[in-house]
């Protein structure tokens, strides 16, 4: 099983130097910024091995999306016969992606190896790799950061040592506690209404 998601950044440069930090005082920055634009992130995370993968791009489009399903069955899962995608039910995850950025002999090659399961909508916190990228937000981009190759270099250190370490998330929500806060989404067969 794979989530996956994406997350939108801005990349900020400073307008005036920061004060870097001295004894018992942090370092301060203006408050005023310039804009460089924004790239997006694409994030897969697996959380049975505590393996994650962050590809940065230019946009968020189909073939970007494409690309990294690609990639997902070529290189770091060659092997299964099935990936278990979960993931949030944007347009561009969907099959039709996959045509409009490959020949459909590729794209067929591709969707044959991937089986696709959507979060309810509205429910897109039920996707593990939203925890993942909030520890990104915290531990990586909480700063201003203004060019997309500092940014690329950055993300792949993080993502290095949190793939080392195998860091995995320790999920408490069972399918009972989804149903029940769930309801319409996930209705309970007649054995597990008893048991409920």
């Amino acid at each position: 099983m794979v989530c996956l998601d994406e997350a939108p950044v801005r990349l900020i440069s400073e307008v005036r130097q920061p004060v870097p930090a001295q004894p018992g005082q942090r370092e301060r920055y203006d408050y005023e910024y310039r804009r460089n634009g924004t790239v997006n992130l694409f994030v897969t995370f697996d959380p049975y091995r505590g393996w994650r993968n962050v590809k940065v791009t230019d946009r968020r489009a189909a073939v970007d999306y494409a690309q990294c399903m690609r990639e997902l069955v070529d290189v770091y899962y060659p092997n299964p016969s099935c990936i278990r995608i979960v993931q949030d039910n944007l347009s561009i995850h969907k099959p039709g992606a996959l045509y409009e950025a490959f020949a459909p002999a590729e794209a067929r090659h591709i969707l044959c190896r991937l089986e696709f399961h959507y979060t309810p909508k509205h429910a897109s916190w039920l996707n593990m790799v939203e925890c993942e990228i909030s520890v990104l937000q915290r531990q990586c981009l909480g700063r201003r950061i203004d060019d997309p190759k500092r940014l690329r270099n950055e993300i792949a250190a993080w993502q290095r040592r949190r793939n080392k370490n195998r860091t995995r998330i320790k999920w408490m929500f069972t399918t009972n506690k989804a149903r029940a806060k769930l309801g319409r989404a996930y209705p309970a067969t007649a054995k597990e209404s008893k048991s409920l």
